[in-house]
């Protein structure tokens, strides 16, 4: 196995990482804002967000990114550039992710007993307050468990981005192996999101543990 070759994979690796990185820093805050809506009084803002839901989990990522990227200039004729490609793909895995980590929020707070709220407003604490000093602390330690598999899931999906030609590790591993006429180079790719998923893994089980109060 030659360096060029280990060289040509973690380039695809690093555009897989900023793929991960900029995917969770869109979709963790996008999640929790369409958990709320969803958990809203308001009737039309919970059945908006209800419908966003639906779809984002009812129908394949790889259909998303494709809309995303070629639904400007076919349903608008805007024109796009390929440097929009790699905007497209974090906007699709952004509002993607942030559907599902919108109902593992939606899970940890409805978790919460009602007597946390009341105890608040005892205290004084206004719902702001009460939500992000109180609610939020204890919702982040009953859900990690869950956003966890779903960060791992997402270490493998970055892969589907090479649906939009982006030259990610597994779309790089694909064109060595047929250049190669060899499994080398998908063996090693494996290798390579095996030990990003450990790191992975092992980041989050040590999140988890700091926030065992029981410990």
């Amino acid at each position: 196995m030659s360096w060029n070759l280990i060289l040509e994979l973690l380039n695809g690796l690093l555009m897989s990482v900023w793929i991960f990185i900029l995917t969770l820093l869109v979709s963790l805050p996008l999640g929790l804002l369409v958990a709320l809506g969803h958990m809203s009084k308001i009737w039309v803002l919970r059945h908006i967000t209800r419908i966003y839901i639906s779809i984002m989990r009812g129908t394949p990522l790889m259909l998303q990114i494709m809309v995303v990227y070629f639904g400007p200039y076919y349903l608008f004729k805007i024109p796009v550039s390929s440097g929009y490609r790699f905007v497209a793909v974090i906007i699709a895995f952004g509002i993607n992710y942030a559907a599902y980590f919108a109902e593992i929020y939606r899970g940890g707070i409805e978790a919460v007993p009602l007597g946390q709220y009341e105890a608040a407003h005892v205290l004084g604490y206004s719902k702001a307050q009460t939500f992000f000093k109180i609610i939020m602390p204890q919702v982040v330690k009953h859900i990690l468990p869950a956003v966890t598999n779903e960060v791992i899931t997402l270490v493998k999906d970055t892969s589907l981005s090479h649906t939009i030609a982006i030259l990610e590790m597994f779309t790089i591993a694909r064109q060595l192996s047929s250049s190669m006429t060899s499994m080398v180079p998908l063996i090693t790719a494996g290798v390579f999101y095996y030990v990003f998923n450990f790191i992975v893994a092992y980041v989050m089980d040590r999140f988890e543990k700091a926030l065992d109060y029981y410990r």
